[in-house]
């Protein structure tokens, strides 16, 4: 029997540190360290939270008796690091730097806190199939502004690790299958699955919105923005953060938004549909990029546990193929998986340098 190998995964969420500890295939452990607005209060910008985002994970560690000297590599969720290919990469320097830079997304965390546990350490850190997975078609990219094409900014992580289950259940491989994949949490996005490719996505778009973010039609929104009302801040806080379910009914939990409708309150009802209904409508144009060539439509993410809501979405999409639901995400089984192909000699470490431009 060949050695064992201990994986770490680290998933950083806007409000929660998600942790995993794998040995080979197998969970050892997993837990969510929760951060309250208390917690995160002192800590003006994103990047500025990192000591206290690694010192959660090391506690944790610590109270699970888990011997750092076990690990043999770290797994991070990845950010916005510019367009790239599918695959596993190996936290750099320039990475770390592109990830400290980047923004508002707590994924940009995850190369940052694995480089520092990799030289504490002395372990390789990886990350899977960041947030930027770019292998959209040319023409999927045009937006009809040449200066703002159309980008590839979602989940390709869960997207690809559900679809891989999926596959595999019904007898077959991910690259044999065409596959419309929603993934559905705080944000949503859709996928076209064409024989192992994302080859089109539409998240951001128009009239799309999900538990905390809205996209309003672009001619108000720009009426908005210099209606003097708002600061830039502000109006990125409507669109992410502040809008959708919580913009109308004043939370985020899908959950409270199901118990206001059972105890027969209409205004939620109606907008909980109406989330529903533009999924689904997102649903059936991500079908046109595969030309209704469909082996499945998988529904995957936080509310995909719902029967409510992924009952009303089956009832608008099962026409085009029969649905598949698959709640929650797998991105932490993603990540050790994608770090243990590596470690164990079976696959090449993608190696990172930032783009030079934008793929158009």
């Amino acid at each position: 029997m060949g050695d064992k190998y201990r994986i770490l995964s680290v998933n950083p969420g806007s409000t929660t540190t998600k942790v995993a500890l794998y040995e080979d295939e197998e969970l050892i452990m997993q837990e969510t360290i929760n951060h309250s607005n208390e917690d995160l209060a002192p800590y003006e910008t994103l990047a500025d939270q990192f000591s206290f985002r690694k010192d959660t994970i090391l506690k944790l560690l610590e109270e699970k008796g888990i011997e750092l000297e076990s690990l043999k590599a770290v797994s991070c969720r990845g950010g916005d690091l510019g367009p790239l290919d599918s695959g596993t990469y190996k936290i750099n320097s320039e990475m770390v730097e592109v990830s400290k830079a980047a923004g508002w997304h707590a994924s940009n965390l995850g190369p940052v806190i694995g480089e520092d546990l990799s030289k504490t350490l002395d372990i390789p850190a990886f990350i899977v199939d960041p947030c930027c997975v770019d292998e959209m078609e040319d023409v999927a990219r045009i937006s009809g502004w040449p200066e703002l094409p159309r980008r590839s900014i979602f989940h390709p992580l869960n997207q690809k690790a559900i679809s891989r289950k999926v596959a595999a259940d019904m007898g077959t491989n991910y690259e044999d299958v065409n596959f419309v994949v929603a993934h559905m949490g705080g944000g949503i996005s859709i996928g076209a699955h064409k024989k192992g490719k994302i080859i089109d996505v539409n998240i951001g778009e128009t009239g799309l919105f999900t538990p905390e973010r809205g996209y309003p039609p672009a001619y108000s929104l720009v009426t908005l923005c210099f209606s003097g009302n708002y600061t830039q801040e502000e109006i990125m806080k409507k669109m992410m953060g502040q809008g959708g379910l919580y913009a109308y009914l004043g939370t985020k939990d899908a959950r409270e938004v199901e118990k206001m409708i059972e105890e027969g309150n209409e205004e939620a009802e109606s907008v909980y549909k109406a989330m529903a209904y533009q999924v689904s409508k997102n649903i059936g144009a991500v079908a046109a990029a595969l030309q209704g060539k469909i082996d499945a439509v998988v529904l995957t993410g936080g509310l995909a546990y719902s029967e409510m809501f992924t009952g009303w979405i089956k009832e608008y999409v099962e026409y085009l193929a029969p649905v598949k639901i698959h709640p929650g995400e797998k991105e932490l089984e993603a990540l050790a998986l994608g770090a243990l192909r590596v470690v164990r000699g079976e696959e090449e470490p993608l190696e990172y340098s930032k783009p030079s431009e934008k793929k158009i």
